[in-house]
């Protein structure tokens, strides 16, 4: 097929292979392991020396495609899928980096994210530091000379934060480092971070490439050199996507730009509202101009996504009482679902982090995260009527 430009077309056409029973919707390939013709095939596909199909932990049909539309979509040389969003951070910080070296990290980061940096890669001799996302200056002021990664979330998670992504990889590059961007809340149909400069793409396949709340899965992109070294490591380590999971996502990958134009459209209403209501003391959300960063998020995103943050006067027991009010949206922490979610970062998503931490990252008892669905617009603000 020759190449087709269009976002749209290549969410649906982009990877596909077909069988010769010539199906047309892409067929699931269940399979652990694959047969070879003869040993000679079987030796030269273990050497690496004859492309084709393994062993499903790293070659399978169903997970090339996705990682191929993915790749595509994403504007990267080449894309490794993982089993989960977490996995993919894992994979991705293990393949490039070495004990000794030095990862800048943004506060503003999901707090999982935080613990397998303080807890689990500290411990093979990492060194992290954390600055604020939106300040160029103390990512400068953080470099040491055996720095070898810049990791961010932009928009972030939960106070939707937006980082110049050029700045921060020029600044990365005259370091001599990568630049890491999690590309979850926009994903690519509202946001392109390679185009900016970005290194590698991360992204937990989970959420909105998924769209429907299925499935669990992450992704790593990027250039061939380093996406080779993540290869190699999930070939050995095993965090690998399951060949259902990898079609799950595929097709959602197909109705894509038509469900985050659907999210971003309905989340600028909510915030708008929600900047009305006599109860909420402030919206975060970066579509609306009082955001902080609009202007630069205007340039480096479709939209300000489908994540709509915010304080209520009050404190904990205001915020639960809102929360234990809905009835249509659901209490969960996950996100990009067709269905609303609402959630209280403090006691879920950020619960693992210190007291300190939560301060230093914004994020307040008060504060809410709501992760705006398909539904009608008007039924979603009906179930918050308690504000």
């Amino acid at each position: 097929m020759k190449n087709i430009k269009k976002f749209e077309t290549n969410s649906i056409r982009a990877g596909s292979i077909r069988s010769n029973e010539g199906e047309h919707s892409e067929a699931l390939y269940l399979t652990s392991s694959f047969i070879f013709e003869n040993a000679e095939q079987a030796a030269a596909r273990f050497a690496n020396t004859e492309e084709g199909n393994v062993y499903s932990r790293f070659t399978n049909p169903s997970v090339r495609m996705f990682e191929d539309r993915l790749a595509v979509l994403e504007g990267a040389e080449q894309c490794v899928a993982t089993s989960t969003g977490m996995s993919a951070i894992l994979a991705c910080v293990m393949s490039l980096c070495n004990t000794g070296d030095h990862i800048i990290v943004s506060k503003s980061v999901f707090g999982t994210t935080v613990k397998l940096f303080d807890n689990i890669l500290t411990k093979w001799g990492l060194n992290v530091t954390y600055v604020s996302l939106t300040k160029l200056s103390e990512w400068k002021s953080a470099v040491k000379p055996n720095t070898k990664l810049f990791f961010a979330e932009t928009p972030s998670n939960p106070l939707t934060e937006v980082c110049d992504i050029t700045s921060l990889s020029n600044l990365a590059h005259e370091s001599n480092s990568l630049l890491i961007v999690d590309n979850c809340f926009c994903t690519p149909a509202h946001q392109l971070p390679i185009k900016f400069g970005a290194d590698v793409i991360i992204h937990s396949a989970t959420k909105y490439l998924d769209g429907q709340g299925r499935c669990l899965g992450g992704a790593v992109l990027g250039k061939k050199t380093e996406m080779n070294l993540v290869a190699n490591f999930l070939r050995s380590a095993g965090t690998s996507m399951s060949p259902f999971n990898a079609w799950i996502f595929f097709k959602g990958l197909e109705t894509l730009k038509l469900r985050m134009d659907s999210h971003a459209e309905k989340a600028m209403d909510l915030s708008l509202w929600l900047d009305q209501q006599d109860s909420v003391a402030k919206v975060y959300y970066p579509g609306l101009p009082s955001h902080p960063q609009y202007d630069l998020a205007m340039k480096q995103q479709l939209s300000g996504g489908g994540i709509v943050s915010f304080e209520l006067i009050g404190n904990k027991k205001e915020a639960w009482d809102l929360i234990n009010s809905t009835k249509l949206i659901s209490i969960t922490a996950n996100l990009g679902d067709t269905r609303s979610t609402i959630t209280h970062p403090a006691t879920t998503t950020h619960s693992r982090l210190s007291q300190q931490e939560r301060d230093e990252s914004g994020i307040k008892d008060n504060l809410i995260r709501i992760a705006v669905g398909l539904e009608d617009i008007d039924d979603i603000k009906s179930d918050l009527t308690y504000l």
